[in-house]
């Protein structure tokens, strides 16, 4: 009996670590890790030891004698990504069999605790990114961190930002959580940097400081109405449903029976899974309760998801929209406007190919009348999606009552110009991506969102350095800033060494002074 990874893959490695046949691919040292959308088991090298399944953090790994009906199709996905390669499943495997990792040669020039006296390090934020940091440092190091987060409560995006119907994703956060009450760790809630402490001062009391601050904005659409009442930003839906302190209860107002999505990531389907699912089936998550309250009132019974590009190109991942089919009481539609969608989904259906296209092959497709209503209440809810369209223009008399977006049919079905139409709906949620904001004290560029770095060290100032979104951009998951943060620790011990870290003029006892004075 083989395991299989399923939707709830973090991409973390910690499977790969422990596998004593090298089934799991692909690896932190290929290719393709960092950028892949989830790993996956090799069901011929595979050895059922179980040990995959143990060491994951989000639950991901089954048997696939004991996968739901569900998850079943996750069993052919990771069967298939090695049948695509034409490879046997490692190159251990090729030379030395399946039981034996390959070896490279030893090294001896890698950074030692020894070489370098006890540090004082501060991380500015406690998402994946900043405990990843975190842990290299612990584990790997006698260093002492100060863990800073202006958020009264830990997590990051854990906490704030994974839908709380994915509990699994959530419980990487207990991972994380053990270190918060390490010896060497003081941790600071609710202290921002740049409010109620500088940069500088945050420097002055530590040898080195890493911001893991993440990507706190979103991106415009930059079009004719955005700001109107009822389009709002998806990463606000998505903090108001999880509680954050910033957004306030009655931010969102769910009234209208149609919404659309801008987007097809991940984010455009968590949204649309919280507003068609029913609520008694979120009643026992992390759900804020305000945002309960307010599903259960709600009037919504259609969401449309805009896609810029064609199906074969959604971005969100193949194992989200797998999970997505299944969801209990809600239709999946594909506004067949455009003759291109068909094709595409048809040409992929029929080659069988690992195509992002082909999971829509049994998705009914209909040229869907924007004029007519959504559907009655008590009927079954519905998500759309509608490829090749993008926005326009939200139209509105004070509040949002239409969005108008190109059309590929360019027929008269709907409002407006030819390869126009107008879709009528009171809430419009952004979902086209996350974007970072300036850090007081650092170095910006504005075009990409991020700190200027070179291996994670901060352009200009000695000692600072940065690591995840707001290091590389808002790209990869969970799993990503591990490698990320290696990259960081590993410049940061090498300044160590080489003597670059100014010398701090104040200590640790100081520093908590000063953090419970200003806070």
């Amino acid at each position: 009996m083989t395991f299989a990874i399923t939707q709830n893959c973090c991409t973390d490695a910690a499977c790969v670590a422990v596998c004593p046949v090298n089934c799991i691919h692909p690896t932190p040292g290929e290719r393709d890790f960092g950028t892949t959308e989830t790993l996956y088991i090799d069901p011929g090298a595979c050895i059922d030891c179980g040990a995959c399944a143990d060491a994951c953090p989000v639950d991901a790994v089954h048997p696939v004698a004991e996968l739901t009906p569900a998850q079943q199709p996750y069993a052919g996905i990771n069967a298939a990504y090695f049948e695509g390669t034409g490879q046997p499943a490692s190159e251990a495997e090729a030379d030395h069999g399946p039981n034996f990792h390959a070896w490279g040669a030893p090294s001896f020039d890698r950074v030692l605790p020894a070489d370098f006296a006890p540090l004082r390090v501060a991380i500015v934020g406690t998402g994946p990114a900043g405990m990843y940091a975190a842990e290299d440092l612990l584990l790997h190091t006698r260093s002492e961190v100060t863990l800073v987060d202006r958020l009264p409560a830990p997590g990051g995006l854990i906490r704030y930002g994974v839908a709380p119907d994915h509990p699994a994703t959530k419980r990487i956060g207990e991972t994380f959580a053990r270190f918060h009450t390490h010896p060497r760790v003081r941790l600071h809630l609710g202290l921002d940097v740049g409010t109620h402490i500088t940069a500088d001062e945050l420097a002055a009391h530590h040898d080195a400081v890493i911001y893991a601050v993440g990507a706190a904005s979103d991106r415009r659409l930059g079009i004719p109405g955005e700001d109107l009442p009822g389009s709002i930003a998806a990463t606000t839906f998505v903090a108001w449903y999880n509680a954050h302190p910033e957004v306030a209860p009655d931010a969102v107002d769910l009234s209208s029976d149609r919404v659309v999505v801008v987007g097809n990531g991940n984010v455009a389907l968590d949204v649309a899974r919280i507003l068609v699912s029913d609520p008694d089936s979120l009643a026992g998550t992390t759900i804020a309760g305000h945002a309960l309250e307010e599903l259960r009132r709600s009037k919504v019974r259609e969401v449309v998801l805009l896609g810029r590009r064609g199906p074969e190109h959604a971005a969100c991942t193949g194992t989200e929209l797998l999970a997505l089919k299944n969801l209990p009481g809600v239709d999946l539609v594909v506004d067949d406007h455009d003759a291109r969608i068909g094709t595409t989904i048809d040409a992929a259906g029929a080659a069988g190919a690992a195509h992002k296209a082909g999971l829509f092959r049994d998705v009914p497709r209909e040229a869907v009348d924007w004029s007519a209503p959504p559907r009655a209440a008590g009927s079954r809810r519905r998500i759309v999606f509608r490829f090749h369209s993008e926005p326009l223009a939200l139209h509105g008399d004070g509040h949002l009552r239409a969005v108008r977006v190109t059309s590929g049919a360019g027929d008269a079905r709907g409002a407006g110009e030819a390869g126009e139409q107008e879709i009528p709906a009171g809430l419009a949620l952004r979902a086209i991506g996350y974007r970072g904001v300036p850090q007081a004290g650092l170095p910006f560029d504005e075009e990409s969102g991020t700190v200027p770095h070179e291996g994670g060290r901060v352009t200009g100032r000695p000692g600072t350095y940065v690591v995840g979104w707001i290091k590389r951009g808002p790209s990869g998951g969970i799993g990503t800033n591990r490698r990320c943060a290696a990259e960081t620790v590993g410049t940061l011990l090498a300044d160590a060494v080489a003597g670059r870290l100014p010398a701090p003029t104040g200590g640790a006892r100081a520093f908590r002074r000063l953090a419970r004075r200003r806070r």
